[in-house]
């Protein structure tokens, strides 16, 4: 019998930077590399949010994206979570978990929580960016309260349990159990198949014989898939290709790498720009990319033609009942972010399902879900879901699409012709200003909030060549839950106008250095008119850059990046 493991109280002083913002805390990797116990810190933090007596015995779930430093971070997180007194981890196998495979595992095991880690989209390697969220028992982000005690405990935080001397396995499946000198024991480690978990829940919502006659049958459709090396790939692989019958080469850049092969792992037209131009050619009849840690998606028709996320949602939205899960469960309500589209509006209108226009972050629908006032839910940066977990989810947003296809077996772009001819045609585009000085963008901000908040602004009219917008109102976003009543206020600067066009500012807290400013413009067009984007939308870019001066206050010339 090995003696038992012992577990240490380590000194340590904090850092006045560790706010987990919507998406955790993000970093730049070198900064838990170069920065003594800066990793343990927020480790400790967030066990020290959970009170002993929830957290002695307990069930907690880890898994990231496979970016680098996954591994060194996961190491720590099993010898503290020890030390804590946690009685059980499940572990995705090689640390590997995708964020939709997370929040379903957290639900399904009954566990207090998980710790993800990833930055989403945002680039890995060792120059690239770190990240840790913690989600709560119902699988979803925690929330501000919870995030706030965090923040509140690194800023004061003197000492963090470990048991150093931990070791695991984390490319054997299965249990494997330590004996520790404290009064916790034995703590277990379980290392689990996370795709097999998650592709149970997919077969519980979506119809598979017609995904599979959809994708293999006859007459099946050519579809292409970019995993973009993020952790979706296996998922994609496993539930597509092996089981749904799509051949294997439809699904490319499959294996997770520490750096994404190099690439930025967001799924929009600049990034996922090899998938743009592999669909060009016409002979693939759907595409589909995901984001670094499977919770974001794009799709894409025959010929590349690109579905914005905002008439992604909303055509989901009007054809629900193609997937027999919403036809088992009837459909409770629609949601969207503040600074998506109002397309789904359109639907929810004239379905007479009850609409919520909620603030960017995931957080926001989970609670209505738990509520149970929320079915499906979608915002402009490339997230989609529903209530079968509390996370955006890429894999399950794209066999939402293809249950579409399999139903009204028509094209993608013939799909969203009908559904504009049908409700009109909203016009999205975003604008992100990357890297920005922050107490530039912040002036900038203020500036403008005293600007639209004067009476006198009301009203205004703006003119760009013959176009004439008419100001109707203008705020800074501020949202009451209608669960718990808890108010979030200064969650982005709107002007509508009187054809319901829509400017809206917002400062990003996910990036890792600077601010990123983001503009967002929507238009409604009731008639039909089949013209680009960005031409449809010059008009009223013209006027936002001109309201906010964004060239004048940052230095910028141009946004980094338009979706």
């Amino acid at each position: 019998m090995s003696n038992p493991l012992q577990v240490l109280t380590v000194p340590t002083a904090p850092y006045p930077d560790q706010r987990p913002s919507t998406s955790g805390l993000r970093k730049k990797v070198f900064v838990f590399q170069s920065r003594r116990n800066y990793l343990h810190n927020f480790i400790q933090s967030i066990f020290s949010s959970i009170d002993l007596r929830d957290r002695q015995g307990s069930t907690m779930v880890v898994g990231g994206d496979g970016r680098f430093f996954n591994q060194t971070a996961i190491d720590v997180i099993v010898q503290m979570a020890a030390a804590n007194g946690v009685g059980r981890l499940i572990i995705g196998h090689h640390g590997l978990m995708s964020t939709p495979a997370i929040s379903c595992v957290i639900r399904k095991y009954k566990a207090i929580g998980g710790i993800i880690l990833s930055a989403s989209h945002n680039p890995g390697g060792p120059d690239g960016d770190f990240g840790i969220r913690f989600n709560t028992a119902n699988g979803g982000p925690a929330k501000e309260d919870v995030t706030n005690k965090i923040f509140q405990i690194s800023r004061t935080i003197e000492e963090f349990a470990i048991c150093p001397g931990l070791r695991v396995d984390l490319t054997t499946l299965g249990k494997q159990t330590f004996d520790l000198e404290n009064k916790f024991k034995p703590f277990t480690v379980e290392i689990v198949d996370s795709v097999e978990s998650y592709a149970n829940l997919l077969r519980n919502i979506f119809d598979f014989a017609a995904l599979k006659e959809l994708l293999s049958g006859e007459n099946h459709i050519k579809i292409r898939l970019d995993a973009m090396h993020g952790v979706v790939g296996p998922y994609v692989k496993k539930i597509l290709c092996e089981e749904l019958g799509c051949p294997a080469n439809s699904a490319i850049n499959c294996v997770p790498l520490e750096d994404f092969g190099g690439h930025h792992p967001d799924p929009n037209l600049t990034y996922a720009a090899d998938l743009v131009d592999s669909m060009k050619d016409g002979q693939y009849d759907f595409g589909a990319a995901f984001g670094g840690d499977g919770d974001r998606n794009m799709i894409l028709g025959k010929h590349g033609f690109f579905v914005t996320p905002s008439d992604s949602v909303a055509v989901i939205a009007d054809n629900i009942f193609c997937i027999p899960y919403f036809q088992h469960t009837g459909v409770r309500g629609f949601a969207r972010s503040m600074p998506t589209s109002t397309a789904l509006d359109r639907v929810a209108k004239a379905t007479k399902i009850e609409l919520y226009e909620t603030p960017t972050g995931w957080k926001f629908f989970g609670n209505l879900m738990d509520a149970g006032r929320l079915s499906l839910c979608g915002e402009e940066h490339f997230g989609t879901g529903g209530d079968h977990i509390r996370e955006k989810d890429g894999l399950w947003a794209v066999l939402a699409w293809l249950s579409i296809l399999a139903t009204r077996r028509q094209s993608v772009e013939d799909i969203l012709r009908d559904h504009w001819r049908k409700y009109g045609r909203n016009y999205f585009t975003r604008y992100d200003y990357e890297n920005v000085d922050v107490d530039a963008a912040c002036e900038m901000m203020e500036d403008l909030e005293i600007m639209i908040a004067d009476k006198s602004f009301v009203k205004q009219r703006f003119a760009v060549e013959d176009k004439i917008y008419q100001v109707e109102k203008a705020d800074n976003f501020e949202y009451t839950d209608p669960v718990d009543s808890t108010i979030s206020r200064n969650q982005g600067l709107r002007i509508i106008f009187s054809d319901g066009s829509r400017i809206i500012y917002r400062l990003s807290g996910t990036g890792s250095s600077g601010a990123t400013v983001r503009i967002y413009i929507d238009s409604y067009e009731k008639e039909l008119i089949f013209e680009d984007t960005q031409v449809m939308l010059a008009s009223l870019a013209t006027i936002a850059l001109k309201i906010s001066q964004l060239h004048h206050r940052t230095g910028l010339s141009g946004p980094s990046l338009i979706t």
